[in-house]
């Protein structure tokens, strides 16, 4: 592969829906582009950019996978992301690196929730987008109608730059509104002609439109357009470049992925009219030092920066890294400044990848996209940048868990490898969370929801080969007291020889568990307990309150105040007074009233208008508390609520239920606060039944 300056590339994520066609969109333009001399399909699970195990089985994008292609004296680097919400943090990633997209929309469904979460998603980061409607070959399909759904979330942005002639089984082609050519489809050839005058009354009132987005990218044009001049063909395809970079207009395209209908002009829209690496903002960071803000423009003369957008870990090639050159080249065998760890590394041999196959190169010019292999120190959201004049970029904000799965191997000598297999995990996907838990004897893996999860245990299996058994989590309680009470230990203990004496009076008084754990505090007079047992006093309650009295949770909330006691010359020593600590607390129990707490967490759930009512309904069955409601863009609502933790341990599954796929949310810890007394023996039976 040749190499390209900056402005001959376009870097391009393709997104959409689980199931819009978006490997088989690019299956067909690297047929058609004479990359690939023969097409996969997802059944055959021959494609490019699905050559995991786990996509064959499934059927869907689990990765991003890189697919340069060639094509008019252009390089496009094509990202093919998953189209599952659960994987939302590989989307992050990928808008991080792109400037432009293409939004496949499954024309047997329209604008369903998942594509309209996605298209919202690109207008938050104000990515041009081509939105390209599939399967215009399936029954049932109307284009115009699909283009009004597509306009009630955008608005006027949406404009079709291709119409479509014929539907279902007579889908021929369609009518190129910007140059006005008609391609259909007569066998195997494709015939390119003028418009024909049948056609022509049907695509004019449409032809129009596209002269009046291009006007009001102008107000030269503008004048022009309302003194009834013509537009040349140049003021309209340099107002629709302006108007697609400036996101006032967002080009419709359709097509057939599946019969290579579309497909060539969608390259071209893209080659014409999307925004090159140099295009739009230049990149901006932070100086590694002071924190100022840094700007680079991509160009091979700037200095160098670049950016880990993914990694993925192979088992002959170890960890290879997929960088996005913002500035500078990048050369092999040159050291660079990773900013994050404050080090140098060597770069060894660079290459670009298709799906799973490696291409040398020479070396990744700014505004391309390259990988490099075998550096233990690289990572996903790393800089790299010059030694002289370094640059650190910030990361994509990501997702945090949604859902805990408890996970053990079901080969107790796997226990050792489990370790290191995780440790693989979290180097390819930074956002999912490992958690060892003591108190529950669990360890957790954290992900966006169940097929997240069930992606990451498949992998252990087919990569690995390493079978894990899952559970669902179990709930981190603790145990306080709510009331005030007074309690004499004494420990006494003879076996010939120096014996055990200690006494100790204590006052236990609950404290908010959330602001403090527990405190000690001595009011002895006279001598009666020496100073010097004042910490064995202290370490005995602090031993005692690792298992609570009623299921074994640790115990928080406490003021133990230690105001009088007694001891013996030769027999008291720091056993003795532990020990009489420990009785004093549990004298205390009937006086102090113990309980149990749980988390309770705070929850930031995004769902369409219809779902509000069913979804606060919902929060307060789960014993939560909505505490208000925040309008957002895309006739969305933001609900913030704070639910017990043991109530939303499946959320994920319930809320996809109850909002047809449309919700997502995200979880914080906020504090402890007392179980509702109905609960606390069911608690304290499944603690011991775990």
């Amino acid at each position: 592969m040749k190499q390209y300056t900056v402005d001959k590339m376009r870097t391009v994520a393709v997104l959409g829906h689980s199931g819009s066609g978006k490997t088989t969109f690019m299956e067909s333009v690297l047929y058609l582009s004479g990359t690939k001399s023969k097409k996969g399909s997802v059944e055959s699970k021959n494609t490019t950019g699905d050559f995991l195990p786990e996509e064959h089985e499934r059927l869907a994008t689990l990765s991003t996978s890189l697919i340069p292609i060639e094509y008019q004296e252009h390089k496009f680097n094509f990202l093919d992301t998953p189209g599952s919400e659960e994987f939302v943090n590989e989307l992050y990633q990928a808008l991080h690196v792109v400037k432009g997209a293409v939004l496949m929309v499954d024309g047997t469904k329209g604008m369903d929730i998942g594509t309209e979460r996605v298209l919202n998603e690109l207008n938050a980061h104000h990515i041009p987008t081509v939105i390209f409607i599939n399967k215009m070959d399936k029954q049932n399909i109307k284009f115009e109608g699909i283009l009004e759904q597509i306009r009630s979330v955008i608005g006027k942005q949406a404009v079709p730059f291709l119409w479509p002639v014929g539907e279902a089984d007579d889908f021929k082609g369609y009518v190129n509104l910007v140059d006005m050519k008609q391609k259909l489809r007569q066998g195997s050839d494709v015939l390119v002609t003028d418009v024909s005058e049948e056609l022509q009354a049907l695509v004019e009132p449409h032809r129009e439109k596209i002269v009046e987005s291009v006007a009001e990218t102008s107000e030269d044009l503008i004048e022009k357009y309302f003194a009834g001049e013509t537009l040349t063909q140049d003021e309209i395809y340099q107002g629709l470049r302006q108007g697609v970079l400036d996101g006032q207009l967002k080009p419709v395209v359709l097509g057939s992925a599946e019969k290579d209908i579309g497909i060539l002009a969608t390259l071209d829209i893209i080659a014409r009219f999307m925004p090159s690496p140099n295009d739009l903002k230049a990149m901006e960071g932070q100086d590694p030092q002071t924190g100022e803000t840094l700007v680079r423009t991509t160009t091979d003369d700037e200095p160098l920066s670049a950016y880990i957008f993914k990694t993925i870990v192979d088992p002959f090639m170890g960890a290879i890294n997929f960088i996005k050159v913002f500035s500078g080249v990048l050369k092999p065998g040159k050291e660079v400044y990773v900013p994050n760890i404050k080090s140098t590394v060597k770069l060894g041999n660079l290459f670009t990848m298709r799906g799973k196959e490696q291409i040398s190169v020479e070396y990744i010019g700014a505004g391309d996209i390259g990988g490099v292999a075998k550096i233990d120190d690289l990572f996903t959201g790393a800089t790299l940048s010059s030694n002289k004049q370094p640059i650190l970029y910030q990361p994509p904000k990501q997702q945090t868990p949604t859902m805990y799965v408890g996970i053990h191997p079901k080969n107790k000598n796997d226990e050792n490898k489990l370790s290191s297999v995780l440790a693989k995990l979290k180097l390819e996907d930074p956002a999912i969370e490992i958690i060892r838990n003591a108190e529950t004897a669990q360890l957790l893996i954290g992900g966006q929801g169940m097929a997240h999860v069930g992606y990451l245990v498949d992998k252990m299996k087919t990569m690995y080969n390493l079978e894990v058994d899952t559970s669902d989590q179990r709930i981190v309680y603790r145990e306080t007291i709510k009331a005030k009470g007074d309690a004499e230990g004494r420990h006494k203990k003879q076996s010939g020889g120096s014996g055990q004496f200690g006494v100790v009076k204590m006052r236990f008084e609950p404290v908010n568990p959330n602001d403090k754990e527990f405190e000690f505090a001595e009011e002895v007079h006279g001598g009666s307990v020496p100073k010097n047992y004042f910490p064995a006093v202290e370490k005995g309650l602090i031993e005692t309150f690792q298992k609570g009295p009623l299921a074994g949770f640790p115990v928080i909330g406490i003021r133990a105040v230690l105001y009088d006691g007694a001891y013996h010359d030769v027999d008291s020593n720091e056993i003795s007074f532990k020990m009489a600590a420990n009785l004093a607390f549990k004298n205390a129990l009937p006086q102090i009233k113990p309980t149990i707490l749980e988390p309770i967490m705070r929850v930031e759930i995004i769902v369409k208008d219809d779902y509000v009512g069913d979804v606060m309904g919902d929060a307060n069955k789960r014993r939560g508390r909505v505490l208000g409601m925040e309008p957002l863009q895309g006739g969305r609502q933001l609900i913030i609520a704070e639910i017990p933790e043991a109530e939303i341990v499946k959320y994920t599954v319930d809320l996809k239920a109850m909002t047809q796929g449309s919700g997502a949310f995200s979880r914080a810890f906020v504090r402890y606060e007392e179980v509702p007394e109905m609960l606390i023996d069911k608690i304290i039976e499944q603690h011991k039944k775990d």
